[in-house]
């Protein structure tokens, strides 16, 4: 996920820099045996298995870990409204230890949870941006929202990218008779707010050669798979990483982003710096990524998604698409870098101490 993927990039980023970093990380996502990955240190903790229960079990065992075996540090970080409702763990045990917190994203949103979930999701965005020594957001349009809601001065550090050399097709030419520009592709996480099935309903109405690949995994890829309706041309390969990701951007015609909600995509960010056409859904969080560098579509509107999609297969070479591109990529590697994002983040640090 996203949360993951920016934890994994800022710590590695750290310890470049100097420092020295610990991670809790899960049974079921990271072999426990690991103690250490790219100087990161790493402490390997249980967790309830469950939607409800995964996440929040797991950032409590930290925090008992973290309170009673006296570790050490002078920083915690916490990410994501979840495991942020147990910042008062620290406060009340470890009160000398300074805490920051990132608000990715209001999960609340994501129609997966239920109604205890949604309100339990609530109270840790309260507490983490009440509590915190320091707040920071990844999205301007947060940033505006939690200072109007708590009244207080945040910080905004957006997500970031690495940019790498475009790849040619060998893998997924040999896994899924992948060529260049022979796709469309959409990437993330498969649960209900990042609005797949939108793009599948419009994707099944167009007259196109092209296939759509949908890379993830997740709870809702089931019901996804089912709409699909063994589509021929619609492939799942679910989650990918390393070279198979790598070339799945460097060759697809079109980047699809059809979110319902979102904090800052990484996806997004990542199809960006491949110098890739983007089409997205009309949300705050995308158009300030792509502003009009884009090709945008009105949320949760198959039909309107599909016409978006017939008039860019119609007209894929014009101009003004590779002007977009281009000055999208501009943007996106001078104001999403991560050695820069590292930076500002060790400023806070610093200020908190």
């Amino acid at each position: 996920g996203g949360v993951e993927t920016h934890v994994n990039n800022l710590a590695v980023k750290l310890v470049e820099l100097g420092h020295e970093v610990f991670a809790y990380t899960r049974h079921n996502y990271t072999d426990k045996k690991l103690k250490e990955y790219m100087g990161v240190k790493l402490i390997s903790l249980p967790s309830i298995p469950g939607k409800n229960f995964d996440a929040i079990s797991h950032t409590f065992f930290a925090c008992l870990d973290f309170i009673f075996k006296s570790r050490k540090a002078d920083i915690i970080h916490f990410h994501s409204i979840g495991p942020s409702s147990l910042i008062w763990m620290i406060k009340l045990f470890r009160p000398r230890v300074k805490v920051i917190f990132t608000f990715h994203s209001q999960c609340y949103f994501n129609t997966k949870w239920g109604k205890f979930a949604k309100l339990y999701l609530t109270i840790g965005e309260r507490i983490g941006c009440t509590m915190a020594d320091e707040v920071i957001v990844i999205s301007k349009n947060l940033k505006k929202y939690v200072e109007e809601k708590y009244n207080r001065d945040i910080v905004y550090i957006p997500n970031g990218v690495n940019t790498l050399d475009p790849l040619p097709t060998e893998i997924i030419k040999e896994k899924w008779g992948l060529e260049k520009g022979s796709y469309i592709l959409s990437l993330g996480r498969l649960v209900r707010n990042k609005g797949i099935e939108y793009l599948i309903e419009a994707y099944k109405n167009i007259d196109t050669d092209k296939k759509l690949v949908i890379a993830g995994d997740g709870n809702f890829k089931d019901e996804l798979m089912k709409l699909a309706d063994n589509h021929k041309n619609i492939i799942f390969t679910g989650n990918q990483t390393g070279q198979v990701l790598e070339e799945l951007y460097s060759n697809t015609a079109v980047f699809v982003q059809p979110s319902e909600a979102e904090g800052l995509s990484i996806a997004l960010l990542e199809a960006a710096s491949y110098k890739l056409p983007i089409i997205i859904s009309d949300i705050p969080a995308n158009k300030e990524v792509t502003e009009d560098n884009a090709i945008i579509f009105e949320n949760k509107n198959s039909k309107d998604l599909e016409l978006k999609l017939n008039e860019f297969l119609g007209d894929i070479n014009n101009p003004a698409i590779d002007k977009n591109v281009k000055v999208l990529y501009n943007k996106i590697i001078s104001q999403y870098n991560w050695n820069d994002i590292a930076i500002q983040t060790v400023n806070i640090y610093k200020k908190v101490l």
